[in-house]
C-alpha cells in the first residue's frame, strides 16, 4: 500500500549486523528503515514523530537507549519507542514502560513479533501514547489473568517483580522444579513471549507498582 511505503522506522543499534538485518526485514514488508549506530547520531538527525516509530537498543556505547528515550521526551517528540534488547532485566523493563515505552522485545527476536509490534506502533493514535486505558485490551488482559489457577497466580506476581525461581520456591515452600513448571504454564496462559511481557501485563492490570517492585 502507498501509505506503508511512507512510514518510517528508525533503527538504533550499535551492532552493525543486527542493524542491517532489521532494516532488511522492515523493507521486505514495505517500510522504510533508517539505520543509526548510536543514540547521538539518531538524535542529531532530527527525527520526526509523524508516521514513524523507533526500534531502540537499550545498551549502546555512549548514550544508552533509556537516555535517548528521555531526550525524546524532553524534546516533546511523541515518537513510539520499541526497545529491543538482549538484557531485559525487570528494573530496566519497568523504567522503560514507566517512561512511556510502547513495547519491549528481547533479542534474539521473533521476526513476526517485531513486525507486529512495529505495525501497532505506527498505526496507533498520536493522542493516546501507551494507552493502557483501552477497554478492549483491558478486557482481554482480564480474561488471561482469570485463566490462571490460584497457584499460577501465586507464581505470576513474583515473576513480574523480578524474583528468581529459587526465591519464589522459598516464598511458596515448593521445589524449584515445581516453580519451573508453573513458570512455563504462566507464560503460556498469559500468552507472554518473554519476561517483559509479564511485567507490562502486571503493571497494566494494576497488580504491580513500578515504583515499588518488591512490595
Amino acid at each position: 500500500m502507498p501509505e506503508a511505503a511512507t512510514q518510517i522506522v528508525y533503527v538504533v543499534d550499535d551492532d552493525q549486523g543486527m542493524l542491517d538485518s532489521t532494516v532488511w526485514l522492515l523493507e521486505s514488508v514495505g517500510l522504510k528503515g533508517l539505520p543509526f549506530t548510536s543514540g547521538q547520531a539518531f538524535l542529531q538527525s532530527g527525527p520526526s514523530a509523524e508516521g514513524a516509530c523507533v526500534l531502540l537498543d537499550v545498551r549502546m556505547p555512549g548514550m544508552g537507549g533509556l537516555a535517548v528515550q528521555e531526550e525524546l521526551r524532553k524534546r516533546g517528540l511523541d515518537l513510539p519507542v520499541i526497545f529491543v534488547s538482549g538484557h531485559a532485566d525487570v528494573p530496566i523493563v519497568v523504567r522503560a514502560f514507566r517512561a512511556g515505552a510502547f513495547d519491549f522485545i528481547e533479542k534474539p527476536y521473533n521476526e513476526q513479533l517485531l513486525l507486529d509490534s512495529v505495525q501497532h506502533a505506527l498505526n496507533r493514535q498520536p493522542a493516546a501514547p501507551a494507552n493502557h486505558g483501552n477497554t478492549e485490551a483491558h478486557a482481554r488482559l482480564r480474561q488471561l489473568l482469570d485463566s490462571l489457577t490460584p497457584r499460577e497466580r501465586d507464581v505470576f506476581l513474583p515473576l513480574a517483580r523480578g524474583y528468581s525461581n529459587g526465591e519464589i520456591a522459598l516464598q511458596l515452600n515448593i521445589s524449584i522444579k515445581t516453580v519451573n513448571l508453573y513458570r512455563s504454564r504462566v507464560m503460556r496462559r498469559m500468552q507472554a513471549q518473554c519476561l517483559p511481557d509479564l511485567v507490562g501485563q502486571a503493571i497494566a492490570a494494576g497488580l504491580l507498582d513500578p515504583l515499588d517492585l518488591r512490595a
